[in-house]
């Protein structure tokens, strides 16, 4: 199911690109909720991070904070925020992997965050232990 970015990576819808190299482009949000706010996706046409091969991953770990730093240094904050989504249940509306950096020149309204720990848990050393193993059954 082709997407907004796909279009947009098709070149049938324009966007205002800030950044682009063989595998990652980073440009402007068409409804912001700060100034600055700025999308960035792999080319790699995937939908959630996870499903992203390695070198696409590394190439956007190495992009965006170079993005980071360039969105401050124009908005003049040096408050952000990075936001990734995975799945209908975790708010991702476009399935295409997508991080969007979010200046934070003040309290901006359009973007609340409410941290709730719950309870009832795994118990933490458990849950790195199963964590350690797939992991290691990853590289396998």
């Amino acid at each position: 199911m082709s997407t907004i970015f796909d279009r947009i990576l098709d070149g049938d819808i324009p966007c205002h690109r800030v950044f682009e190299n063989d595998h990652v482009l980073a440009f402007m949000d068409i409804s912001p909720i700060s100034a600055g706010h700025t999308l960035v996706i792999p080319k790699e046409r995937k939908a959630k991070l996870h499903e992203l091969s390695d070198e696409a991953a590394a190439e956007l770990g190495r992009v965006l904070p170079r993005i980071a730093r360039a969105v401050c240094r124009v908005t003049g904050t040096d408050d952000y925020n990075v936001l990734q989504n995975n799945g209908r249940t975790a708010h991702q509306a476009v399935f295409h992997v997508h991080f969007h950096i979010i200046p934070r020149p003040s309290q901006t309204v359009g973007l609340g965050i409410h941290w709730e720990p719950i309870d009832g848990v795994p118990d933490p050393a458990e849950m790195a232990e199963r964590l350690r193993t797939a992991l290691a059954e990853d590289q396998a």
